[in-house]
């Protein structure tokens, strides 16, 4: 790095305090980043990606302590400086772009007002020339410049553009590094590659640098110029992008580029997945990822490692890294069969949903039909507000229909859960996207799994508990700590035990893997496919990854405002003739290495509506004919193998404006890894 960084954390150690000591969480972190520059930070979580971040805008809460290092910026400690010099750098010239925009934004104060406040606060005095400021922040991010968006709520804008909230509010006074902390975690696929797109074009107008946390490398590899691998508290590699994806040197890098799940791969098989899972309390003295290495010596566990540069440009922290062969691919390129479920489970039968009443009702699911057969993993896929998790809703009786009906095993059910039988309810399970919030914080795990035993069964043995456990691969002694006690990734498999201990016929599994890092959820995947392959149970399977939906689902269901567009068996939605829609959707799913296909510019969250006679996709699509789209319902299109397409195109037609590549082998760029 030949020009003076803009900011480098030199031997960062960070310890929070559990119990009556500290537990050490980073350990002798060292690293920079140049002008202009974005630089990754990836690794597990729990991993310290967001406490590093966190030191860098000089954030010290009362249960953590700094107990070795600095971060320069602009020839000041960070670490040093008392709150008021804090806050003179803080938003001014280091700002911050959260994960949740919906918590970070203030739900009782106009989206103006928001930024207004930050422009004051930082010497920005005449109101008119801050007015004028937020216009011109919102037009820079894709906002409508507009007074009237301006006096919107938060709750008035869709999960995107709250994003782009939070962005420009981060612009506002021109900084010059920006902290981003999982910023697209959570948001549908065409939202994610919209707001990556935008960060891009940002960077390259503004030459402003960044920061840029995340446990997804596929979307990392379109934006970070160099990436920093984290585990356990410590830095196990860093080197630039295309390196690191290409020929990775660390064990443990590998071994999360191996998880990463491939939307080109038809085997439905993880390639070299991380054994086990990051237990903090049971590191060695010596280099924290050798219980979990295939290439670990006894003296791996009792010596530590230390950064050592393998290249130009490049460190790893690992004695072995020349010696270790790039290892085979252990996928089979075959194929996963596709298996046909004719016992039909659950009947959807033109089922309409609508929030509100009256004129101003608003039409959440329009007239949806579909079924589930007795062992089929179903997915519904579609971006924020298509209607899937209403859907769900609607089968677990949280909503009545307006319009419909739905059956489980030929029996038609009540629109409300409290009006259905308990056998009814015990049948249909919910596994929630948040386990966090799912779970009572307050009660420890066996009496979240011990309800539903109760409950359903009248009585709950610490058998059944442990055997619940044992089921999603937890320890029994997991049964007497709380939620807080364990990682993301355990939560969800508690959460995931839960829903099975009813012993339903079909388990609601609404976005359960968005919010966990690819070795978590490579792990929960292959837990989901053995407890499918065990148990056959069904699965209404809810997600916006469509890697994911690709390697579990049987069939796939493509939602859009409402309407399904695309309905089919896994591998034919995934080839020619696609929707429009699924086609964008292909498009955006992100993957290493691979170039973002968005131009950036505004958010087409505010296409116009389509009339309710027309395509609901008619505004947004790039392949719309013209008036027809927008003024009569598109007929379905059915392949001889049972696709079915809602359009206008005729299926020639569709497959020839495709542009998505079908792989039928792996990826050699996989061999590399």
């Amino acid at each position: 790095m030949d020009a003076k960084p803009v900011i480098s954390v030199e031997g960062l150690s960070v310890s929070y305090r559990q119990g009556a000591g500290f537990t050490r969480v980073v350990e002798d972190v060292t690293f920079a980043v140049a002008p202009g520059e974005v630089f990754g930070l990836v690794g597990e979580s729990g991993c310290g990606k967001s406490t590093i971040a966190l030191q860098m805008l000089g954030y010290r809460p009362p249960a953590m302590r700094t107990d070795a290092g600095a971060i320069n910026f602009e020839d000041r400690n960070l670490l040093a400086l008392d709150r008021s010099g804090l806050d003179r750098v803080r938003g001014a010239r280091v700002a911050f772009v959260p994960q949740n925009p919906t918590t970070a934004l203030n739900p009782g104060i106009r989206v103006g007002s928001q930024i207004d406040e930050i422009l004051a606060a930082h010497g920005a005095d005449a109101a008119a020339a801050r007015v004028d400021r937020t216009l011109e922040l919102f037009g820079l991010v894709g906002l409508p410049a507009k007074p009237e968006f301006l006096r919107r709520y938060p709750h008035q804008l869709s999960g995107g553009q709250q994003q782009r909230v939070c962005i420009a509010m981060a612009l506002a006074c021109d900084p010059a590094f920006v902290v981003l902390d999982e910023p697209t975690t959570g948001l549908d696929v065409t939202t994610q590659e919209q707001i990556v797109a935008l960060l891009i074009d940002l960077r390259a107008r503004l030459k402003m640098s960044m920061l840029y946390v995340t446990h997804d490398l596929g979307l990392l590899s379109q934006i970070a110029d160099r990436v920093g691998v984290m585990y356990a508290g410590r830095m196990v590699e860093i080197a630039p992008t295309a390196e690191l994806f290409t020929d990775p040197k660390h064990p443990y890098t590998r071994g999360l580029i191996g998880s990463i799940p491939r939307i080109e791969d038809r085997s439905g098989l993880p390639a070299r997945p991380l054994r086990g899972l990051l237990q903090r309390h049971e590191l060695p003295k010596g280099c924290p990822f050798a219980p979990r290495c295939d290439w670990a010596t006894p003296e791996c566990f009792e010596e530590r490692q230390e950064l050592e540069p393998a290249g130009p440009s490049r460190e790893v922290a690992c004695w072995r890294w020349h010696e270790i062969a790039v290892p085979a691919d252990a996928r089979a390129v075959s194929q996963a069969p596709e298996v046909d479920h004719p016992d039909r489970l659950l009947a959807i039968d033109k089922v309409t949903v609508t929030y509100g009443s009256g004129r101003g009702a608003f039409v959440a699911i329009r007239d949806i039909s579909l079924d589930i057969g007795k062992g089929e993993t179903f997915a519904l896929v579609g971006e924020s507000g298509s209607g899937k998790s209403t859907l769900a809703r609607a089968v677990a009786g949280l909503i009545a229909p307006a319009e419909g009906t739905i059956a489980l095993a030929g029996k038609p059910l009540a629109g409300l859960v409290r009006q259905r039988t308990p056998e009814e309810r015990r049948l249909i399970q919910f596994v929630f996207q948040n386990p966090d919030a799912s779970l009572n914080p307050r009660a420890r795990i066996a009496k979240a799994l011990a309800r539903p035993l109760a409950f359903f069964f009248g009585h709950a043995s610490e058998a059944r508990v442990q055997a619940a456990l044992a089921d999603v691969r937890l320890d029994g002694k997991y049964a007497a700590r709380f939620p807080d006690e364990l990682s993301g990734g355990e939560r969800q498999r508690v959460a995931i035990a839960r829903g099975l201990v009813a012993e339903p016929s079909l388990l609601l599994c609404d976005e359960i893997l968005s919010a966990l890092d690819v070795s978590v959820q490579a792990s929960i995947l292959a837990l989901l496919q053995r407890l499918k392959a065990e148990r056959g149970v069904a699965m209404l399977f809810i997600s916006h990854d469509l890697a994911v939906v690709r390697m579990l689902a049987d069939r796939v269901c493509v939602l859009f405002r409402g309407d399904i567009m695309e309905i089919g068996r896994r591998d034919q939605v995934f080839s020619a003739p696609f929707h429009p829609y699924t086609h964008s959707l292909l498009e955006a799913v992100p993957a290493p290495l691979k170039p973002n296909a968005h131009k950036g510019g505004a958010s087409n969250e505010a296409a116009n509506a389509p009339s309710d006679k027309g395509c609901a996709y008619a505004g947004r699509c790039a392949w719309q004919i013209g008036e027809i789209c927008t003024k009569e319902r598109p007929p379905w299109r059915e392949t001889d193998q049972g696709l079915r397409i809602r359009c206008h195109h005729s299926l020639d037609e569709l497959t020839s404006l495709a542009t998505w590549p079908n792989a039928t082998d792996i990826d050699d760029g996989r061999a590399a890894q």
